[in-house]
Protein backbone atom coordinates (compact mmCIF):
# COMPACT_ATOMS: atom_id res chain seq x y z
CA UNK A 1 0.00 0.00 0.00
CA UNK A 2 1.34 3.45 -0.92
CA UNK A 3 1.29 6.23 1.66
CA UNK A 4 1.06 9.73 0.28
CA UNK A 5 3.94 12.15 0.56
CA UNK A 6 1.45 14.79 1.72
CA UNK A 7 0.30 12.66 4.67
CA UNK A 8 3.91 11.97 5.66
CA UNK A 9 4.61 15.70 5.31
CA UNK A 10 1.69 16.46 7.64
CA UNK A 11 3.14 14.22 10.34
CA UNK A 12 6.59 15.76 9.85
CA UNK A 13 5.20 19.26 10.23
CA UNK A 14 3.74 18.36 13.61
CA UNK A 15 6.95 16.85 14.93
CA UNK A 16 9.13 19.69 13.61
CA UNK A 17 6.86 22.60 14.51
CA UNK A 18 5.82 21.30 17.91
CA UNK A 19 9.46 20.73 18.89
CA UNK A 20 10.04 24.47 18.56
CA UNK A 21 6.80 25.52 20.22
CA UNK A 22 7.02 23.11 23.14
CA UNK A 23 10.65 23.96 23.90
CA UNK A 24 9.73 27.64 23.79
CA UNK A 25 7.15 27.03 26.50
CA UNK A 26 9.35 24.75 28.64
CA UNK A 27 13.10 24.60 28.04
CA UNK A 28 13.24 21.19 29.71
CA UNK A 29 10.17 19.82 27.91
CA UNK A 30 9.94 16.12 27.15
CA UNK A 31 10.98 16.11 23.49
CA UNK A 32 11.93 12.61 22.36
CA UNK A 33 11.83 10.57 19.17
CA UNK A 34 11.24 7.00 20.27
CA UNK A 35 10.67 3.96 18.04
CA UNK A 36 7.29 4.72 16.45
CA UNK A 37 6.41 7.57 18.85
CA UNK A 38 7.32 11.26 18.96
CA UNK A 39 6.89 13.01 22.30
CA UNK A 40 6.43 16.81 22.33
CA UNK A 41 5.25 17.47 25.88
CA UNK A 42 5.67 20.75 27.78
CA UNK A 43 3.42 19.59 30.66
CA UNK A 44 1.62 22.92 30.34
CA UNK A 45 -1.92 23.80 31.35
CA UNK A 46 -2.47 24.38 27.60
CA UNK A 47 -3.37 20.90 26.30
CA UNK A 48 -2.14 21.50 22.76
CA UNK A 49 1.44 21.85 24.07
CA UNK A 50 1.22 18.31 25.47
CA UNK A 51 1.46 16.00 22.47
CA UNK A 52 2.42 12.51 21.48
CA UNK A 53 2.04 11.10 17.99
CA UNK A 54 2.65 7.79 16.25
CA UNK A 55 5.37 7.93 13.60
CA UNK A 56 5.40 4.46 12.01
CA UNK A 57 4.46 4.52 8.33
CA UNK A 58 2.14 1.64 7.48
CA UNK A 59 1.64 0.23 10.99
CA UNK A 60 -0.47 -2.93 11.00
CA UNK A 61 -3.10 -3.74 13.62
CA UNK A 62 -0.68 -5.45 16.01
CA UNK A 63 1.83 -2.62 15.89
CA UNK A 64 -0.94 -0.06 16.31
CA UNK A 65 -2.13 -1.84 19.48
CA UNK A 66 1.42 -1.79 20.85
CA UNK A 67 2.06 1.87 20.03
CA UNK A 68 -1.24 3.08 21.46
CA UNK A 69 -0.51 1.31 24.71
CA UNK A 70 2.98 2.85 24.87
CA UNK A 71 1.64 6.32 24.09
CA UNK A 72 -1.05 6.05 26.75
CA UNK A 73 1.57 5.04 29.32
CA UNK A 74 3.61 8.14 28.46
CA UNK A 75 0.53 10.34 28.86
CA UNK A 76 -0.36 8.77 32.24
CA UNK A 77 3.07 9.67 33.59
CA UNK A 78 2.48 13.41 33.04
CA UNK A 79 1.03 15.99 35.41
CA UNK A 80 -1.25 17.70 32.88
CA UNK A 81 -3.50 16.25 30.17
CA UNK A 82 -2.75 16.45 26.48
CA UNK A 83 -3.53 14.71 23.21
CA UNK A 84 -2.36 11.82 21.11
CA UNK A 85 -2.45 12.93 17.47
CA UNK A 86 -3.04 10.04 15.07
CA UNK A 87 -2.65 10.45 11.29
CA UNK A 88 -5.10 7.90 9.90
CA UNK A 89 -3.77 7.65 6.35
CA UNK A 90 -0.40 6.44 7.64
CA UNK A 91 -1.98 3.26 9.04
CA UNK A 92 -2.31 -0.01 7.13
CA UNK A 93 -5.92 -0.76 6.18
CA UNK A 94 -6.34 -3.45 8.82
CA UNK A 95 -5.07 -1.07 11.47
CA UNK A 96 -7.59 1.56 10.42
CA UNK A 97 -10.38 -0.95 10.85
CA UNK A 98 -9.04 -1.85 14.28
CA UNK A 99 -8.41 1.73 15.45
CA UNK A 100 -11.51 2.29 17.55
CA UNK A 101 -11.13 -0.95 19.50
CA UNK A 102 -7.37 -0.51 19.87
CA UNK A 103 -7.79 2.97 21.33
CA UNK A 104 -10.42 1.66 23.74
CA UNK A 105 -8.10 -1.12 24.88
CA UNK A 106 -5.31 1.39 25.51
CA UNK A 107 -7.53 3.52 27.73
CA UNK A 108 -7.90 6.34 25.23
CA UNK A 109 -11.05 8.20 24.21
CA UNK A 110 -11.63 10.19 21.04
CA UNK A 111 -11.59 13.93 21.78
CA UNK A 112 -12.24 15.50 18.36
CA UNK A 113 -11.40 15.04 14.67
CA UNK A 114 -9.09 17.07 12.46
CA UNK A 115 -7.60 17.13 8.98
CA UNK A 116 -4.07 17.59 7.71
CA UNK A 117 -3.85 20.14 4.91
CA UNK A 118 -1.19 21.68 2.66
CA UNK A 119 -0.86 23.79 -0.44
CA UNK A 120 1.44 25.77 -2.69
CA UNK A 121 -0.44 28.98 -2.10
CA UNK A 122 1.62 31.93 -3.12
CA UNK A 123 1.52 34.57 -4.30
CA UNK A 124 -1.70 35.70 -2.62
CA UNK A 125 -3.04 39.26 -2.57
CA UNK A 126 -2.51 41.38 0.52
CA UNK A 127 -5.42 40.45 2.80
CA UNK A 128 -8.10 42.85 3.98
CA UNK A 129 -11.44 42.66 5.77
CA UNK A 130 -13.78 45.66 6.01
CA UNK A 131 -14.48 45.07 9.71
CA UNK A 132 -10.98 44.20 10.92
CA UNK A 133 -7.67 45.86 11.67
CA UNK A 134 -4.71 43.45 11.66
CA UNK A 135 -2.01 43.83 14.33
CA UNK A 136 1.10 41.71 14.69
CA UNK A 137 1.63 40.25 18.15
CA UNK A 138 4.42 42.33 19.68
CA UNK A 139 3.56 42.92 23.35
CA UNK A 140 2.57 40.88 26.37
CA UNK A 141 -0.90 42.38 26.07
CA UNK A 142 -1.17 41.10 22.51
CA UNK A 143 -0.02 37.65 23.66
CA UNK A 144 -2.65 37.58 26.39
CA UNK A 145 -5.37 38.52 23.91
CA UNK A 146 -4.17 35.83 21.51
CA UNK A 147 -4.15 33.25 24.30
CA UNK A 148 -7.61 34.22 25.52
CA UNK A 149 -9.16 33.95 22.04
CA UNK A 150 -7.76 30.43 21.71
CA UNK A 151 -8.94 29.40 25.16
CA UNK A 152 -12.47 30.57 24.45
CA UNK A 153 -12.54 29.06 20.96
CA UNK A 154 -11.32 25.63 22.07
CA UNK A 155 -13.23 25.53 25.36
CA UNK A 156 -10.17 25.67 27.63
CA UNK A 157 -9.94 27.67 30.87
CA UNK A 158 -8.57 31.16 30.29
CA UNK A 159 -5.48 30.40 32.35
CA UNK A 160 -4.62 27.47 30.05
CA UNK A 161 -3.95 29.62 26.99
CA UNK A 162 -2.02 32.16 29.04
CA UNK A 163 0.11 29.38 30.47
CA UNK A 164 0.82 28.21 26.92
CA UNK A 165 2.12 31.39 25.28
CA UNK A 166 2.16 34.06 27.98
CA UNK A 167 5.47 35.92 28.17
CA UNK A 168 6.92 34.16 25.10
CA UNK A 169 9.64 36.00 23.18
CA UNK A 170 9.33 33.56 20.25
CA UNK A 171 5.69 34.47 19.68
CA UNK A 172 6.65 38.15 19.43
CA UNK A 173 9.51 37.58 16.97
CA UNK A 174 10.01 34.13 15.41
CA UNK A 175 6.30 33.41 14.94
CA UNK A 176 4.27 35.58 12.55
CA UNK A 177 1.29 35.90 14.87
CA UNK A 178 -1.58 38.28 14.10
CA UNK A 179 -4.71 39.51 15.81
CA UNK A 180 -7.78 40.74 14.02
CA UNK A 181 -9.32 43.69 15.88
CA UNK A 182 -12.93 44.77 15.49
CA UNK A 183 -13.42 48.32 16.79
CA UNK A 184 -10.20 47.91 18.75
CA UNK A 185 -11.17 44.60 20.38
CA UNK A 186 -9.22 41.41 19.47
CA UNK A 187 -11.70 38.88 18.07
CA UNK A 188 -9.63 36.49 15.93
CA UNK A 189 -6.06 35.20 15.65
CA UNK A 190 -3.71 33.18 13.45
CA UNK A 191 0.00 32.52 13.21
CA UNK A 192 2.55 31.04 10.83
CA UNK A 193 6.11 29.89 11.44
CA UNK A 194 8.90 28.23 9.51
CA UNK A 195 9.04 24.46 10.01
CA UNK A 196 11.25 22.24 7.87
CA UNK A 197 11.02 24.48 4.82
CA UNK A 198 7.28 25.09 5.02
CA UNK A 199 5.11 27.83 6.43
CA UNK A 200 3.32 26.05 9.26
CA UNK A 201 0.00 27.60 10.29
CA UNK A 202 -0.87 27.27 13.98
CA UNK A 203 -3.47 28.25 16.60
CA UNK A 204 -6.08 29.80 14.33
CA UNK A 205 -9.08 30.81 16.41
CA UNK A 206 -12.03 33.19 16.54
CA UNK A 207 -13.87 34.26 19.66
CA UNK A 208 -17.14 32.24 19.57
CA UNK A 209 -19.14 35.47 19.82
CA UNK A 210 -17.74 36.59 16.46
CA UNK A 211 -17.78 33.41 14.39
CA UNK A 212 -19.20 33.05 10.85
CA UNK A 213 -18.15 36.50 9.68
CA UNK A 214 -15.06 35.45 7.72
CA UNK A 215 -12.72 36.71 10.44
CA UNK A 216 -10.74 33.47 10.80
CA UNK A 217 -10.14 33.20 7.07
CA UNK A 218 -9.07 36.84 6.87
CA UNK A 219 -6.56 36.70 9.73
CA UNK A 220 -5.18 33.38 8.44
CA UNK A 221 -4.58 34.99 5.05
CA UNK A 222 -2.78 37.85 6.83
CA UNK A 223 -0.50 35.51 8.80
CA UNK A 224 0.27 33.54 5.62
CA UNK A 225 0.91 36.66 3.57
CA UNK A 226 3.27 38.21 6.10
CA UNK A 227 4.98 34.92 6.91
CA UNK A 228 5.69 34.22 3.26
CA UNK A 229 6.89 37.77 2.68
CA UNK A 230 9.33 37.46 5.60
CA UNK A 231 10.63 33.96 4.86
CA UNK A 232 10.23 33.52 1.11
CA UNK A 233 8.45 30.20 1.68
CA UNK A 234 5.67 29.30 -0.74
CA UNK A 235 4.34 25.99 0.59
CA UNK A 236 2.09 26.09 3.64
CA UNK A 237 0.69 23.42 5.94
CA UNK A 238 -1.78 23.22 8.78
CA UNK A 239 -3.80 20.85 10.94
CA UNK A 240 -7.44 21.90 10.81
CA UNK A 241 -10.14 21.27 13.37
CA UNK A 242 -13.57 20.21 12.16
CA UNK A 243 -14.79 23.82 12.20
CA UNK A 244 -11.88 25.03 10.08
CA UNK A 245 -11.84 22.22 7.53
CA UNK A 246 -14.39 23.85 5.15
CA UNK A 247 -12.65 27.24 5.36
CA UNK A 248 -9.08 26.51 4.34
CA UNK A 249 -9.71 25.19 0.81
CA UNK A 250 -10.92 28.71 -0.03
CA UNK A 251 -7.36 29.88 0.67
CA UNK A 252 -5.84 27.06 -1.39
CA UNK A 253 -5.18 24.30 1.14
CA UNK A 254 -5.99 20.72 0.16
CA UNK A 255 -6.77 17.93 2.66
CA UNK A 256 -4.37 15.00 2.87
CA UNK A 257 -5.17 12.88 5.94
CA UNK A 258 -7.79 12.62 8.67
CA UNK A 259 -6.32 13.26 12.12
CA UNK A 260 -7.77 11.79 15.30
CA UNK A 261 -7.13 13.48 18.65
CA UNK A 262 -7.28 11.20 21.68
CA UNK A 263 -7.11 11.89 25.39
CA UNK A 264 -6.91 9.52 28.33
CA UNK A 265 -10.23 8.14 29.50
CA UNK A 266 -11.53 10.08 32.48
Amino acid sequence: MAYSAESIESLGQLTAGWRTLVLDRTAGADVRDLPGIAVRWADSLFPFWNCVTLTDIGADAALLEKRLGQAADIMRAKDHPGFLWLFEDLLEEGARARLRAAAENAGLEHAFPGTGMAGDLFPIPEPAHPELEFVRVATDGHLEAYADINSRAYGFPIEAGRDGIGGSALWKSGVHAYLGLRDGTPVTSAATMEADGRLFTVLVATDPEWERRGYGEAVTRKALYEGSRATGLTRATLHATEAGTPVYPRIGFQPNTPIHFYGLKR
